[in-house]
């Protein structure tokens, strides 16, 4: 039987040596990685790409938002955000207009078909949540939320200690 390539046959913890000086940041990156590998294949049952549900997570909170506000907002890449629209866009998730204040600009919103694909979303993330703190109790699982939050701050742009 063939393993999952997301996940190498080398031994569980096993560093590389180029990442002796990084072991967390190393441990971090494979752990990241392999969420958005479960995730992806959550999300590509209900018919979106990785990233797209973050677009319409906001869209679901925002209401209607300029697009240049919503790439700030999800903090990925114009080139990507634009891609999603237009797929979401083609899927009657969004739909975009002047924005009114500015014909110049482009409002986005979540469209009405998309409730059902709110729902969705949100069963598949407390799905995904489930699989990726298995094992876990309560205490261990409010620790790690605590820890992942404080390296999120570490890592923010504009944190204090930003690296030059």
């Amino acid at each position: 039987m063939k393993s999952d390539p997301a996940c190498p046959d080398a031994l569980p913890g096993a560093l590389p040596a180029a990442a002796i000086g990084g072991p967390v940041s190393h441990s971090l990156s494979v752990v990241a990685r392999l969420h958005r590998i479960a995730a992806g294949r959550v999300l590509r049952c209900l018919g979106l790409y990785p990233g797209q549900e973050f677009v319409m997570m906001h869209l679901w909170e925002a209401g209607p938002v300029r697009q240049s506000e919503l790439i700030k907002a999800v903090g990925l890449d114009p080139s990507t955000v634009t891609k999603s629209l237009q797929r979401l866009e083609q899927a009657g998730h969004v739909r975009r207009c002047p924005d009114p204040a500015d014909r110049r600009a482009s409002l986005v919103e979540a469209t009405e078909q998309s409730c059902g694909l709110r729902e969705k979303v949100v069963a598949a993330w407390a799905d995904l949540e489930e699989r990726t703190l298995a094992g876990l109790g309560e205490e261990e699982r409010g620790e790690l939320l605590r820890l992942l939050g404080k390296v999120e701050g570490n890592l923010c742009p504009g944190a204090e200690g930003e690296w030059g």
